[in-house]
């Protein structure tokens, strides 16, 4: 019975001195970073959501903290583990994000702000498949593409089918709830990791081709809603109807022009409080950022969003494997486009379609899915670090 104690002691104590081991390792301006984003992003969904969140003005902040707190417990998992590891469970984390991407197409799907894409948990809570079928997506590409052909830094042809029609399968599942906007993550990751893996240029110019083709044909079979065809032509002329498809766009801009330099102050925002943006807790969040915080605070929230990126290309650079620095493209070009999109909406220079800001939307999924990332990334920092 000694022994055993004294075995067990042993052993968690070497697990506490191989996470503070980790820890230390850690990128620490990337951890900065986020953390400054999530401290921020609470502040905002507590700003846009404490005049009307149902019956409890605050329901929805005190959840967001406890999705931000599961969060960083698992990113405390990942990144605290062997970087070995992500390639391992790399297919586990692909059929599992099959599997509930599935799931949202029986009966237990729901339907959430006209996107078929939701599965109830329960208790006010949701899971959204798409979200966590991301880094699944990144882990699966990267095993499969890391492998060079002998003699060269290039992946081997049926490595590169395969990659397509592990990307064409999550893909086909999405358009079916339908999420378009989740989409275009899949295939800019997709691109993303092609290009660093060291592919022909004449096979990116025949893939390139065949999404031109895609979205020719994706627009002429109809496959996109009524809504989101009226997205793209409120993107094209806002002016067409602004009390309607083109109404988001417009008190968007209104909300983040009347910030000016330096902002309204926190919870002092007219149109925030007055409700005039939709979602401004999760799609149209900048815009709480540039009312309350004015240019100046929207500023910084792209600095510290910049600084994730920036950082995220130095672990790339810095790897010794050809794995760890696919993934962390793959991360870095997910969450570049993403954060690109959703601010350039909020201005007017992209088309809405309905993606949260990294880090500073409120929401569940989409959290975890952030978290996940972050944990990778500093995982394979942390392991080339190792190596160094």
């Amino acid at each position: 019975m000694t022994r055993a104690v004294a075995a067990q002691r042993g052993s968690l104590a070497g697990r506490a001195l191989k996470v503070r081991s980790a820890v230390r390792q850690m990128d620490g301006a990337l951890l900065v970073s986020v953390a400054l984003l999530s401290v921020i992003g609470a502040l905002l969904v507590w700003s846009s959501t404490r005049t009307w969140a149902a019956g409890a003005p605050t329901g929805l902040i005190n959840k967001h903290l406890l999705n931000l707190g599961i969060g960083w417990v698992l990113f405390a998992v990942i990144a605290t583990a062997d970087a070995r590891k992500l390639q391992a469970y790399a297919p586990l984390a692909y059929l599992a994000a099959l599997v509930t991407l599935g799931l949202v197409l029986t009966p237990l799907g729901a339907t959430i702000n006209g996107s078929h894409s939701w599965i109830l948990l329960g208790g006010g809570f949701a899971f959204q498949p798409s979200e966590t079928a991301k880094p699944a997506l990144i882990l699966m590409l990267a095993m499969l593409l890391h492998r060079p052909v002998e003699g060269t830094d290039r992946p081997r042809g049926l490595d590169v089918v395969l990659a397509l029609v592990a990307t064409a399968i999550p893909i086909t599942l999405v358009l079916l709830q339908p999420d378009l906007g989740t989409t275009m993550v899949f295939c800019v990751i997709l691109v993303g990791v092609l290009v660093f893996s060291g592919l022909r240029k004449r096979w990116l110019a025949l893939l390139g081709l065949a999404a031109a083709g895609g979205a020719v044909a994706v627009w002429a079979l109809d496959v996109l809603k009524p809504y989101q065809v009226a997205r793209f032509t409120a993107f094209v002329n806002p002016d067409v109807d602004p009390r309607g498809v083109g109404y988001n766009s417009t008190q968007a801009l209104i909300a983040i022009g009347s910030g000016e330099l330096f902002g309204k102050g926190l919870f002092r925002g007219g149109q925030t409080m007055g409700r005039f943006v939709p979602e401004q807790h999760t799609d149209f969040i900048f815009t709480v950022a540039g009312e309350e915080f004015g240019f100046v605070g929207s500023i910084a929230v792209v600095i510290l969003l910049g600084v994730v990126l920036l950082r995220g290309l130095r672990i790339a650079r810095m790897c010794e494997d050809r794995f760890g620095m696919m993934v962390a493209v793959g991360v870095v070009t997910w969450l570049a486009f993403q954060t690109f999109i959703n601010i350039g909406m909020t201005i007017g220079i992209m088309p809405i379609t309905g993606l949260p800001l990294p880090f500073v939307s409120y929401g569940g999924t989409a959290t975890f899915a952030n978290m996940i990332a972050i944990g990778m990334l500093q995982a394979i920092h942390i392991r080339a670090r190792s190596f160094r």
